[in-house]
């Protein structure tokens, strides 16, 4: 299955949800037949026909087992870099019979992990969602918000789940004294525009920690006539 072009709410926004900007499945109801940490995983997911564990056939992203008690499952994602949220991409590639038919996010900000008295709200309401596709929802959050909990109904598997947004730094928890990176993603840097990004995705360059191979940051076309390639960066503060 090729990949899209992403919708515009996505262009030009950031995965809050990727580990590579601290995110973390910390909670799922269940995960009996595929682990929760692959729900935000950065690579695209893969489908390996002969492969099976002892809960039977992998899959890559989280699946629940199948509930009988009328309730639903969720999961809880703990985004490092909290910010307002534009949409989300709901990824049920590879599942097709073994899909949540409905799914929704609800979210929050806080100085600790959820618990069971902690006030949520609607990002995504009830939707419902797609086999083995893209589900790409837009919404507008204008909340900061650095937890979300993801909602599917009545349980099922996901390959994987892309929170996009603008990260928004809690300035108050910094160090007023301290040096910070103000080009850094986490801290409110973002890409305002390039000449050329043939290759990988430009954001990337902004994020914590080294690249992992030579696809893992912006990198342009060979040019063939005259002038420089260029991206301009407006820092976080």
């Amino acid at each position: 299955m090729s990949e899209p072009l992403l919708p515009p709410f996505a262009s030009d926004a950031v995965n809050l949800a990727s580990p590579r900007m601290g995110a973390e499945v910390i909670y799922a109801t269940d995960e009996f037949f595929a682990s929760k940490e692959r729900l935000i995983k950065d690579t695209e997911p893969q489908f390996i026909p002969d492969k099976y564990d002892n809960h039977g056939k992998w899959m890559d992203g989280w699946e629940s087992s199948r509930r009988r008690d009328g309730g639903y499952d969720h999961c809880i994602v703990n985004l490092k870099a909290g910010g307002t949220i534009e949409g989300v991409d709901i990824d049920t590639r590879h599942f097709t019979g073994n899909h949540p038919p409905h799914a929704s996010i609800d979210g929050t900000l806080s100085t600790s992990s959820p618990k069971e008295d902690t006030v949520w709200m609607e990002v995504v309401p009830k939707t419902k969602i797609k086999p083995d596709a893209h589900n790409f929802i837009e919404v507008k959050s204008w909340e900061r918000l650095n937890y979300i909990r993801f909602n599917i109904y009545p349980d099922g598997g996901v390959a994987r789940l892309r929170i996009y947004g603008h990260p928004i730094p809690a300035w108050q928890q910094h160090d007023p004294m301290g040096v910070h990176e103000l080009s850094a993603i986490k801290n409110g840097g973002h890409i305002v525009g390039y000449n050329d990004a043939h290759y990988g995705n430009p954001w990337v360059i902004l994020s914590p920690g080294r690249g992992v191979d030579m696809g893992d940051g912006w990198e342009t076309r060979r040019r063939r006539e005259p002038g420089n390639d260029w991206i301009i960066i407006a820092l976080g503060a």
